[in-house]
C-alpha cells in the first residue's frame, strides 16, 4: 500500500488546494493531509484554526466521496534540521511527499522521502493570501472556495474576523 502525505496550511482551504487533492488521491491509495501551523490562528496571515481548517478540508472532501485520507494538524517547531523526524512522528508511515514547497521538497529528499511536485492550479486565482484579500475587500469569494469551506467560513464568522484583524471591522 502506498501512502502520500500533503502538506498545506490551508488559510483557507481553496478550489486549488481541492484539485490538487483530487489528482493526487488518485495515485496513493492513503492520503495523509497535514494541516500546518496548527498553532497558529486570528491573525491576517494565518486566520482560521486548525480545528476550522480540518472542518473546511473534511466536509469538502466527503461530500465529493474522497474517502481515502487522514487529516493530522501540524505544528511548526522551527527547526529544520529534525522537521522531516518531527513530521514523521505525528502522521502514519508515508512513502511519497506532495509538496510545491522549496524547503519541504529539499528536507524531504535529503531524508530519503519521494517528492513529487504537483500541478499547481490557477495560481494567479487560487491562493490562501488571494482569497484572504477578496474577503476583505468585500468580493466574491465563495467561487474561490468549495462550498464546505464557505459554510466553516460563515459558521465561524471568518468574514467579520479577518475584517477585525485588518482593522477594517464595520
Amino acid at each position: 500500500m502506498r501512502t502520500g502525505l500533503f502538506l498545506g496550511r490551508f488559510q483557507p482551504f481553496h478550489n486549488g488546494h481541492l484539485e490538487v487533492i483530487r489528482e493526487i488521491a488518485g495515485k496513493v491509495d492513503k492520503l495523509v493531509i497535514g494541516i500546518g501551523s496548527a498553532q497558529d490562528s486570528h491573525t491576517l496571515e494565518d486566520p482560521f484554526t486548525a480545528g476550522e481548517r480540518h472542518l473546511m478540508i473534511s466536509e469538502t472532501l466527503d461530500e465529493l466521496g474522497i474517502q481515502n485520507y487522514f487529516l493530522i494538524p501540524i505544528v511548526d517547531i522551527n527547526r529544520y534540521s529534525v522537521w522531516v523526524s518531527h513530521v514523521r512522528s505525528l502522521v502514519p508511515p508515508f512513502q511519497v511527499i506532495f509538496t510545491n514547497n522549496d524547503l519541504t521538497a529539499r528536507l524531504f529528499s535529503e531524508a530519503g522521502t519521494e517528492v513529487i511536485r504537483p500541478k499547481l492550479y490557477s495560481r494567479e486565482v487560487y491562493s490562501g493570501r488571494k482569497v484572504r484579500g477578496v474577503i476583505l475587500k468585500g468580493g466574491e469569494w465563495r467561487s474561490l472556495v468549495p462550498a464546505g469551506t464557505a459554510r466553516v467560513i460563515e459558521a465561524v464568522d471568518g468574514v467579520k474576523r479577518l475584517r477585525e484583524l485588518a482593522g477594517d471591522a464595520e
